[in-house]
C-alpha cells in the first residue's frame, strides 16, 4: 500500500500540519517499527529508497545453477537468523513471531551445526543455537511484516531536520531504520541524534553468490565460519539453508578484502571463486557468479541501549542497537514503536 507523498500543509496559524510518523528505512527493524506503531493505532508511512523492503535481509533472484531461465531467490545478507529464546523485552514475542511463521511455512529451522576452520586450517563442527531460514528468501519474511502497511518504495531521503520533518515534510516524529554512517548523513546539530551518531563505524562485507552445474561438495556441508583466512569469512550452502538442494553457494569476503574493492566488488569474485574451490575441494568452476556490496554490513561497536529516542522526536532503531543479529533488529524497532507510540499525538 503507498501514500501519496509531499510537504505537510501548513494550518491557518502559519504551523505545520503533522500526520504521520515517518520511519526512513524498510528493512527488518524499520518495518518492525512500523508494526507496532500501526497496531498502537499511530499513523505511521515507511520511506525506502530501494524498490523493495528488505534490507540487508536481501534475497535477489538468481539463477538456480546453468540454466538461466530457473531463478530462485539467493540470501546475499543475512545468513540466517536465531532465536534467543530469552525472557529479555521483546524476545518472547519474536520466538512467538517465529513460530508462526514456522507454522505458516515462511520459516524452517535449518541447523543447530556449523563447521568451524581455525586459523592453523583444520575443521571441526561447532554445535550452537538452532539457525533458521527461509524457503523464499529471508526478504520474504520482511514482506510478510509489511503486509497492510503504508510502504513508499524509491524514496530517497537527503535530510532531517529539526521539527521534526524529513526532506520539508513535517512528522509527528521520524524513525531512522538503518545502519550508524548512513543515519548520520541524514542529520546535524542541532539535533541530538547527530552526536549519538557521530564516528560509529561498521564493517563492510562483500557477498558473493556461486552457481555450479552441480552440487560438489559434501551432502552435509551447511556453512563454515572460516578463521583467520585472509579472504573469506563465511561459507554457506544457499541450496541446503533454502531446502531445495540448488547448487548454489554464497561467500562472504573478509572487512579488508572487502574495503579495497569497495569501489569494484566484482573485482573480489576471483579471488573468492578460488578460496571457495580450495577450501571445499571443488574440481569445478562456478557457471555463474554475482557480487554485491554492504558498504555498512556490521557494526564494529554496537550500541548499549535497544534504541534512541529524544526529545527532538527523532529516534534511531536497528542491529547495531544490542548484539547484531535479526532478532536485535527486530526488537529494536518493536520495542521503538511502543515506546513511540506512548509518546506521540499526532
Amino acid at each position: 500500500m503507498v501514500a501519496d507523498s509531499g510537504v505537510s500543509p501548513a494550518d491557518p496559524s502559519g504551523a505545520p500540519h503533522r500526520t504521520d510518523v515517518l520511519v526512513v528505512g524498510a528493512g527488518i527493524s524499520g518495518i518492525a517499527c512500523a508494526r507496532a506503531l500501526t497496531e498502537a493505532g499511530v499513523a505511521v508511512r515507511v520511506l525506502e529508497r530501494a524498490g523493495h523492503v528488505g534490507g540487508r535481509l536481501a534475497s535477489p533472484d538468481l539463477p538456480r545453477g546453468e540454466g538461466a531461465g530457473s531463478a530462485r531467490p539467493v540470501d546475499l545478507g543475512a545468513a540466517y537468523f536465531t532465536v534467543s529464546g530469552s525472557d529479555e523485552p521483546g524476545a518472547p514475542e519474536f520466538a512467538a513471531l517465529v513460530s508462526d511463521w514456522d507454522a505458516r511455512g515462511l520459516a524452517r529451522p535449518w541447523t543447530d551445526t556449523l563447521a568451524a576452520r581455525d586459523g592453523d586450517g583444520t575443521w571441526e563442527p561447532k554445535r550452537g543455537p538452532q539457525r533458521w531460514a527461509a524457503p523464499g528468501g529471508l526478504r520474504s519474511l520482511v514482506a510478510d511484516l509489511a503486509r497492510g502497511l503504508r510502504v513508499e518504495t524509491h524514496r530517497t531521503v537527503t535530510r532531517v531536520t529539526p521539527g521534526p520533518a524529513v526532506d520539508d515534510e513535517a512528522a509527528c516524529a521520524v524513525v531512522l531504520a538503518m545502519p550508524d554512517p548512513q543515519a548520520a548523513r541524514l542529520v546535524e546539530p542541532p539535533l541530538r541524534a547527530a552526536g549519538v551518531l557521530a564516528g560509529r563505524e561498521w564493517e563492510p562485507v562483500i557477498a558473493v553468490a556461486l552457481g555450479y552445474g552441480e552440487r560438489g561438495w559434501r551432502d552435509d556441508f551447511t556453512a563454515a565460519f572460516v578463521n583467520g583466512h585472509p579472504d573469506l569469512s563465511l561459507i554457506a550452502d544457499d541450496g541446503a539453508r533454502r531446502g531445495d538442494r540448488a547448487p548454489v553457494l554464497v561467500a562472504h569476503t573478509t572487512g579488508d578484502l572487502a574495503r579495497r574493492h569497495l569501489d569494484d566488488p566484482d573485482a573480489v569474485v576471483p579471488t573468492v571463486v578460488d578460496a571457495v574451490g580450495e577450501l571445499l575441494g571443488l574440481e569445478g568452476r562456478p557457471a555463474w557468479t554475482h557480487a554485491h556490496r554492504w558498504t555498512y554490513a556490521s557494526p564494529a561497536q554496537p550500541h548499549d541501549a535497544a534504541y534512541h529516542l529524544d526529545d527532538d522526536l527523532l529516534a534511531v532503531v536497528g542491529d547495531a542497537w544490542g548484539s547484531p543479529k535479526v532478532e536485535t533488529a527486530w526488537r529494536s524497532g518493536t520495542l521503538l514503536g511502543r515506546a513511540l507510540a506512548a509518546r506521540v499525538s499526532c
